[in-house]
């Protein structure tokens, strides 16, 4: 059908007057741009003067073609602080057809001497209106969509990434009290989405390279860092918190970036080589990682963030899978999952970074090996934790050992114990070994309330307890803090024998794997484990071994040890320099170890390990021997440094972070309903024994939920 003539000519008619309209506005505004600039940088000065306290100056401005503006010469200085930033020359352009949809995307940026200075003095520094809190008004908002702000995050970020980018002289200075770093750009490029940089780090102390390419449009990037002829290396991080920490090449790729539905999807990669480690609290040595990366699919939803199980993690062959999920709300909500697929044991083994194991170090293995992980926890319910943990073994076998034999365990050697970090002195575990008795020559009552004490499960676990972990993982929520370890004899045995005293990430791990090893390889029996341990753990100050232990307390041998000398020894172990201070000056026992020895007869006569007992299972019949007793001489045990008894009574000091995360026992705080230590027990003594003896009662907590 052909279209009337008066109708064509209607429309464009119509499409010249507006085409004439726009014209005549954009000349209008084309001749009041200057003063429509002249206001909008006064108005920005003064907000920044209102809302941070910065004095900005611009000695002045114009437009350069269309759609870029030049300026020259600006400072900007906080008030009463020092010069945080000065540009010679700086040009900004705006891409015109985004900014008619509201959207603000740098099309040119050129910078020409300029300089940031960040200074700090003592806790003052020129910096920190970037963490001035926003007024009330900001908490009146309601709750962000996280998917909706994560999407506008990085727009924002991606828009403020230029099409054409030309920095020359550009420095950044940072100085806090008399450490400095500078990081000095000679030349910063993009042209046609090619990324291209160079710069001077501390000087000539290295030179890095920051290259790649970009398209903000299509929400894609791929950047490199990488220095010239050496690693990169971070001398702040190791100055600041003692962490040296140095690398090959890092990379990040981002694929893609969408909406899909109520969610925000990313897609992505990152990437390191020859990544090195050096800090004491993760391994003694440096720790060196060839190659590792993470290929991830990200997901924001309205009120989660999530990594998707179809990423993929590589470290050297090794690929496993994880799934990471954070809920905020209703309730906050962690989940975390990691699964790998049947792999040869010895790839598994190979992946492992360099220095990280050192008893390992140089094992050959063979078999198949896969591992699942799956913790969750609610905060709102801490009981509800859910931890499982399993490396799942065929036909795992060890063929060769590496540097460290663990077959010698099965027969004599030599244990060396330590006290910070310092050797205390060589001792025999064997026959040759005078003090050395065997599993059989041990009283049964003090097997049994050790067992009952430290690992009820020992002899039927394969050297872990999942559910210890579990109860341990709640006890440290309720409490905010490590209070509570997983140990099982099994761990404590491997730490003594195999490791350094070191409490280090590295050494944790490595406990874990080599307790696997011997577990599942069936290297040793429960029996001679057991009786190892017996003759190696520590009861008091250099008293080693229970032969030792026996003799120094009560003046007999293991094997005449009766119910209530037993549940004493059992209950020193955790802190067994403390052993004499629950002793009166009579010898007999400080009324605040009484619910200690009911707690443990009670569980041992359930179990049918000691006849029922209503007057606290042997409690009132200990008495240390007369030579320890307050007041007399101690006994010298045939060995250097033996304690003595005119020794001020010292608690340990509580334990850090890092000993509580390492297996350092703390007692929990809950009180358990039992015998409480009386005042008149406690008038004449110090608040540390004090702390002692009422520390002691709070394990029982434990101890009755290990039983269950």
């Amino acid at each position: 059908m052909q279209i009337p003539r008066k109708y064509i000519k209607f429309v464009l008619v119509t499409f010249l007057s507006l085409t004439i309209v726009l014209l005549i506005a954009g000349i209008i505004g084309f001749s009041k741009r200057e003063a429509l600039l002249k206001h909008t940088v006064e108005k920005a000065i003064n907000k920044a003067k209102k809302d941070y306290n910065l004095i900005v100056k611009i000695n002045g401005y114009k437009f350069s073609g269309l759609r870029s503006v030049d300026f020259q010469d600006i400072s900007v200085v906080p008030a009463g602080r020092d010069s945080l930033a000065t540009i010679h020359s700086l040009r900004v352009g705006i891409k015109l057809w985004p900014l008619i949809f509201g959207d603000v995307k740098l099309g040119e940026f050129k910078l020409s001497q300029g300089k940031i200075n960040l200074i700090k003095r003592d806790s003052i520094s020129n910096y920190d209106f970037l963490f001035k809190k926003k007024g009330d008004d900001s908490l009146k908002k309601s709750k962000a969509n996280l998917a909706d702000l994560a999407n506008n995050i990085l727009n924002q970020l991606l828009y403020k990434i230029p099409d054409d980018m030309d920095i020359k002289d550009f420095d950044i200075h940072y100085s806090h009290n008399n450490t400095d770093f500078d990081f000095y750009t000679t030349k910063a490029t993009i042209v046609e989405g090619q990324v291209k940089s160079t710069i001077k780090v501390n000087g000539s102390e290295s030179v890095w390279h920051l290259n790649g390419e970009v398209d903000p449009s299509d929400k894609q990037l791929d950047i490199k860092l990488f220095a010239d002829g050496k690693k990169v290396e971070l001398p702040y991080i190791e100055k600041k918190f003692g962490l040296k920490l140095n690398f090959d090449t890092i990379r990040t790729q981002l694929i893609s970036a969408k909406t899909s539905g109520d969610e925000f999807k990313i897609s992505g990669s990152w990437a390191i080589s020859n990544l090195l480690i050096n800090h004491p609290k993760i391994a003694s040595n440096d720790v060196i990682i060839p190659q590792a990366s993470i290929d991830a699919d990200l997901t924001v939803g309205e009120n989660f963030l999530a990594v998707d199980s179809s990423s993929t993690i590589h470290l050297k062959t090794l690929k496993a899978h994880p799934f990471i999920r954070y809920t905020l709300s209703p309730q906050k909500i962690y989940e975390l999952k990691l699964h790998t697929e049947e792999m040869d044991a010895q790839e598994l083994f190979n992946s492992f970074p360099l220095g990280l194991f050192e008893s390992l170090d140089g094992i050959q293995v063979a078999g198949k090996l896969q591992y699942d992980l799956n913790f969750y926890l609610n905060k709102a319910k801490k009981n509800s934790v859910q931890f499982d943990s399993r490396l799942n073994k065929k036909d795992f076998r060890v063929v060769k050992w590496g540097k460290m034999n663990l077959e010698k365990i099965n027969s004599s050697f030599v244990y060396t114990p330590y006290e910070y970090g310092k050797p205390m002195r060589d001792i025999m575990i064997g026959q040759s070994n005078p003090n050395f008795t065997p599993l059989n020559q041990i009283s049964p009552y003090l097997r049994n309330a050790l067992l009952t004490a430290e690992d009820p499960s020992f002899f039927t676990h394969k050297g872990f307890v999942l559910e210890s972990f579990r109860k341990s993982i709640i006890t440290n929520l309720q409490e905010k803090a490590f209070k509570r370890g997983g140990s099982t004899i099994s761990m404590q045995l491997v730490k003594n024998v195999y490791l350094s005293r070191q409490k280090t990430v590295a050494r944790k791990i490595e406990e874990i794997l080599i307790v696997w090893i011997i577990e599942n390889t069936r290297l040793a029996s429960k029996e001679r484990m057991f009786e190892v341990y017996l003759n190696l753990i520590e009861w008091g100050k250099n008293v080693y071994g229970i032969g030792e232990a026996s003799q120094f307390y009560f003046n007999k041998q293991p094997a005449n040890l009766d119910l209530g000398e037993s549940i004493f020894l059992a209950s020193i172990v955790p802190r067994p320099k403390n052993g004499l201070y629950f002793f009166e000056g009579d010898g007999s026992l400080r009324t605040g170890l009484r619910g200690y020895f009911k707690l443990i007869g009670n569980l041992m006569a359930k179990r049918g390990y000691a006849v029922r007992d209503t007057n606290a299972y042997g409690f009132y019949s200990v008495r240390l021997k007369e030579s320890l007793r307050r007041g007399t001489v101690v006994d010298t045990l045939p060995q250097p440094d033996s304690l003595a008894t005119d020794e001020p009574f010292i608690a340990p000091d509580e334990p850090n972070f890092f000993e509580r995360l390492f297996g350092k026992k703390k007692t929990d705080s809950v009180k358990v309903k039992t015998d409480q230590v009386s005042s008149d027990t406690t008038k004449n003594l110090s608040r540390k024994e004090r702390r002692e003896l009422r520390r002691r009662e709070k394990e029982l907590k434990k101890i009755q939920e290990q039983s269950n």
